[in-house]
Order: C-alpha cells, then sequence, then structure tokens
C-alpha cells in the first residue's frame, strides 16, 4: 500500500470488518476424478428420469395427481432436468380452466392457483370465493384441514396488489398456523415451521430444496424414484458448485487482497453463495464464475467508497473508471491502482470469452452497467462529504442503483446464449418495473438490518431509515414498518411482473422498445430478490457472517445428502 494510507492525519471511515472465516477449505477441496463412477451416476440419472417421466404420464389422466407429483419435482430441486415437459403439462392444465373452478377442493384449488401463478398464468384469484363463509372470511372449519391451510398459506404469497382475498388469507393462515407445529406430528410439524419462517416462493430453490428433501423422505407415501434422483441431483451438483468455489477462491488468493486491501471485505465464499443464488444449474458454470468474480470486485470498490477513500481519492477513482483506461492507472494511489487493474483484467478475461461466443456487444454493457454503480456511489460520497440528508425519495432515487441489482443483472446475462439478445440489455438498464421491485427489496432490507451495524460508525451516509425518520418525523421503528411495508410492496409487484405477457399485461411488463422478456430472464431477478429475502432477514449476514449463512453454506456447498 502506498504511503498515502499510512498518513496519520488523514481521517478514513474505517468499519474494521471481520476477517474471512473459511481459510482454505475450498482451496483444498479434491475433485473427484473418477470418470468411471461420473459416469455411472451420469448413467443412473438418466435412468430414473426416464422412470419419472414413466410416472408423469401415468398421472396425466388424473389432474390432481399430476399435479401433485409436479409440485413434488419442483420442490425436490429436479424441475429443471424436466422443464419443457413441465411446461407443456401445466399449459394443459391451464386450458383445463373451467374443470378447476368447480373443484370444491381446497387443498387441490390452492395447490393449483400457486402452481400455476408460478408459472406465469394469470389465474383469477376468485377461485377462492366458494370457500367463503357468509361474512366473506374463510371458516373455522379449515383450521382442521392443516394441508390445505399450509397449501392457501403458500398461495397467498403469489399474491397481486388489491387482491384482498388474498390479503385475508394470509392474514388467516399465518394466525392459525402459528400455534400449530407443536400440536402436529412429522413430517407435517417441520412442513409449517419451515414455511412460517421461509415461504416456498420468497425461499432459494437449493436451501429450499435441500430442506424439502429431508422432509419428503419421512412422509410414508413419497417416491421413491423422485426422492433417489433429488438426492443425486444435489450432491453432482454439489461437487460440480465446490470445484468452481475452489476455481474462484485460487484467483481469489492470487490477487491477494486481504493482505494488500485488508479495510475491505473479505467474503469470496459469501458471494459465491449469493451468485449460486441466482444461477445454480449446471450449465451456468460460466456465468457463476463470471458473476462471483465481479460481485467479488464490486464489494472492494463498495468498502473503497464507504470505508475507505477520501473525498478526492474517490473523485479520481470515478473519473479513472468512467475513462475505462488503463493510463489512469497513474493518477490513483496506490491502494486504488491494485483494484482498478484488477478491474480492468477481469473485464478483459469477460471480453475474451463474449468475443469467443460471438457476442462482443455485451461487454460494452456490462462496462456501462459498472458505470452506473460508480457514478451512484459518487453521488453518496458527495452527499456524505457536503453532510447533507437526502429526503427519502432522493436517496432511493440513487440507493435502487447502488444496490447493485442493475449491474448484477447485467452481468447475468452475459453467459445466456441466444435467449438474451441486445434489446434485453437496453430493457435492463431501462430499470423495468421488475428489476426496480428486486432493487427495492434489495435497498431496503440491506437498510433496515444494517441500520445498528452502521450507526456505530462515524461518518456514515444516512441510511433510508434515517432518511425517513428525517423527512416524516417518526421514530426509528415507524420508519422500519414503513419499509417493511414497501419490501413487501414490492414483491406484489414482481409478482404482477412474472405473469405470461398477454394483451392486457404486455404494457405493464415491457421496458425499453417494448421488450417482452421471457420467463428464463425474469426469473434471475427473481431470484436476486430471492437472496435479499432469505441472507438479509434478520441481519447482513454478508458484512457479518454468522451461524444462519454458515449454515447454509455447509449445506450447500460442503456436506452432501446422505443416500
Amino acid at each position: 500500500m502506498g504511503e498515502e494510507g499510512h498518513e496519520s492525519n488523514v481521517h478514513r471511515p474505517l468499519a474494521h470488518f471481520h476477517p474471512d472465516i473459511w481459510g482454505n477449505q475450498f482451496l483444498l477441496h479434491s475433485p473427484d476424478s473418477d470418470e468411471a463412477r461420473w459416469a455411472s451416476m451420469k448413467g443412473q440419472v438418466e435412468q430414473l428420469k426416464e422412470k419419472v417421466r414413466t410416472k408423469r404420464h401415468e398421472t396425466a389422466s388424473n389432474s390432481s395427481e399430476q399435479l401433485q407429483f409436479i409440485d413434488a419435482i419442483q420442490r425436490l430441486g429436479i424441475e429443471y432436468q424436466f422443464e419443457e415437459e413441465i411446461s407443456q403439462a401445466l399449459q394443459k392444465l391451464h386450458d383445463q380452466h373451467q374443470s378447476w373452478e368447480d373443484n370444491d377442493h381446497f387443498y387441490i384449488a390452492a395447490l393449483y392457483f400457486r402452481i400455476l401463478r408460478q408459472e406465469g398464468f394469470g389465474i383469477s384469484s376468485e377461485i377462492f370465493t366458494k370457500f367463503l363463509d357468509a361474512e366473506n372470511n374463510f371458516g373455522e372449519s379449515l383450521v382442521n384441514d392443516v394441508p390445505a391451510m399450509l397449501a392457501l398459506y403458500e398461495a397467498a404469497h403469489l399474491r397481486f396488489d388489491g387482491e384482498n382475498i388474498l390479503d385475508l388469507a394470509l392474514d388467516f393462515t399465518s394466525d392459525r398456523l402459528q400455534s400449530l407445529p407443536c400440536k402436529l406430528s412429522s413430517p407435517l410439524a417441520e412442513l409449517v415451521s419451515h414455511a412460517l419462517l421461509q415461504p416456498n416462493w420468497r425461499g432459494l430453490p437449493r436451501l429450499e430444496a435441500r430442506h424439502y428433501i429431508s422432509i419428503y423422505e419421512k412422509d410414508p407415501s413419497h417416491n421413491s424414484t423422485l426422492l433417489k434422483l433429488a438426492k443425486l441431483d444435489f450432491n453432482m451438483l454439489q461437487s460440480l458448485h465446490k470445484e468452481e468455489l475452489q476455481e474462484i477462491s485460487l484467483w481469489w488468493k492470487e490477487l491477494d487482497f486481504a493482505r494488500k486491501l485488508p479495510f475491505a471485505r473479505d467474503r469470496i465464499v459469501e458471494g459465491y453463495f449469493w451468485i449460486a443464488g441466482v444461477y445454480f444449474e449446471p450449465q451456468y458454470s460460466l456465468a457463476r464464475k463470471i458473476m462471483s468474480k465481479v460481485t467479488a470486485i464490486t464489494s472492494i470498490i463498495d468498502d473503497i467508497y464507504d470505508a475507505y477513500g477520501t473525498f478526492k481519492e474517490l473523485v479520481i477513482l470515478t473519473e479513472a473508471i468512467e475513462r475505462w483506461n488503463v493510463g489512469c492507472i497513474n493518477q490513483l494511489p496506490d491502494y486504488m491502482k491494485i483494484c482498478y487493474v484488477a478491474l480492468l483484467h477481469l473485464f478483459e478475461e469477460i471480453e475474451e470469452e463474449m468475443a469467443n461466443k460471438g457476442t462482443s456487444y455485451r461487454t460494452d454493457y456490462a462496462k456501462e452497467a459498472m458505470k452506473v454503480l460508480v457514478r451512484a456511489y459518487f453521488v453518496e460520497a458527495k452527499w456524505l462529504h457536503r453532510g447533507y440528508i437526502p429526503t427519502f425519495e432522493e436517496y432511493m432515487q440513487i440507493g435502487l442503483a447502488t444496490c447493485g441489482y442493475i449491474t448484477l443483472t447485467i452481468i447475468a446475462f452475459l453467459c445466456r446464449g441466444d435467449i438474451v439478445t441486445k434489446e434485453a440489455f437496453d430493457w435492463a438498464l431501462s430499470g423495468p418495473d421488475i428489476l426496480r421491485a428486486a432493487s427495492i427489496i434489495c435497498r431496503l432490507r440491506d437498510d433496515i438490518v444494517g441500520r445498528k451495524f452502521e450507526q456505530e460508525r462515524a461518518h456514515i451516509l444516512a441510511s433510508a431509515v434515517e432518511c425517513y425518520m428525517k423527512q416524516h418525523r417518526v421514530s426509528e421503528q415507524q420508519a422500519c414498518d414503513e419499509l417493511r411495508r414497501q419490501v413487501e410492496d414490492a414483491w406484489l409487484l414482481m409478482n404482477q411482473n412474472l405473469l405470461k405477457p398477454s394483451a392486457s399485461t404486455s404494457a405493464a411488463i415491457s421496458g425499453a422498445a417494448g421488450f417482452l422478456p421471457p420467463k428464463a430472464v425474469l426469473l434471475r431477478v427473481l431470484n436476486l430478490a430471492r437472496v435479499m429475502e432469505v441472507a438479509y432477514k434478520h441481519k447482513d449476514e454478508y458484512t457479518h457472517v454468522g451461524e444462519t449463512r454458515k449454515s447454509y453454506i455447509n449445506s450447500l456447498f460442503i456436506e452432501p445428502i446422505p443416500s
């Protein structure tokens, strides 16, 4: 580090982040190089998939059975193995809509609603009106049907703004289910307890799959083929993720940022957890590697702006990133040179990958996304330098950029093949409603749980909580309650924007130039929101890695599921 980093008269807003907790654990991972064993496992997967297909075809004549079988496939985390077949089956179930309107089985009605809404079909919540009593409430008789109550609770998390019947359903089921776990037997008790802590729709797919596998195994009526396939698939994916984490950890160790830039967060493993939440499927290995590296460098840049750089230094760094030219290096302080060179080298690596795929134009979008992020960081730096506390609206306009989700979405699109076009990049940069919703969830979740740590630091920018308190003259608790309500509203907006496009919805969900993003594109934005919902539920477990985050990483990347 250059001498400017050691000047005793330079005040730096140090955060004193704790060091990495993983050591060389992932660096020392030994990949399974037994090709014969891997070939055997892949063969088993294909055999099991054929058995699952056979079973699904057998249930085709019974819509309720088929719906429950598809639900099991999805919750066990193996839906991606049957994506096209499930999509076709759900289209057929949707086309039989009238028969579902006439179905008086509460559990099946709730399951149908949730699974079809998840697929993007605009199923009306009026399907539940027949289950209301004379006072337009859900009858107490439903309390005796716990699976139906649980199904309705999960379905209500896919509601839109203004769907009063689902607001009522969520209040009713949440209240009744709270008192039940101690009265239920396994595995239903575990299902209820987990759902109350983490509704399935807002959970991370791999974490939810790992948990559901353990529950499904206890169900006497479970399908043994599905269970075996789910376990095998999970463990094989875990092995792939371990190999990627080893490669990324080696790249990070060679950069030696922990020694060269000790003021910044050393969170390469936690960053990979974040990205695996967005893309877990095996075919997206390159996307995970690129996103993880960009996230790691971005985290360092964030800490330079927030926890180390002086205002004068930040002016120089912002200009250097705007120019994106190696010739800017000599103008930077020594510690900034380290990060800037790493940033340029990483994007040269990305540019080479894109050129090999004939999509060089995508790198320009990635660079612009980084510039958008850094411009927003610098606006916050100017506010802090001037001692200015913005209005809540001013803060959110910049805060939705500094949360990084526009940038991450652009980076997530880099390796998606032909499904992502130039229009998709323009759409993301235009700030469409679904990306705005994900960014609101990210920004406000972060600010709500991170406020106590930030308050302990001197010379820190006001968060959304402080901005709202000052502008509206309310208490901290009142401000947090309002921001949580806004997070909930953002989820409703996200749900609305995940509908399949139709004549009535196209205008609402389109962005730049009328682009209508496919489901595969929207799913990554949804997963970004899910990461925040899980990882920032109670505290910022990226900055302050606690037992919950450690248990998540252990379950996804360290401990295989016993066969």
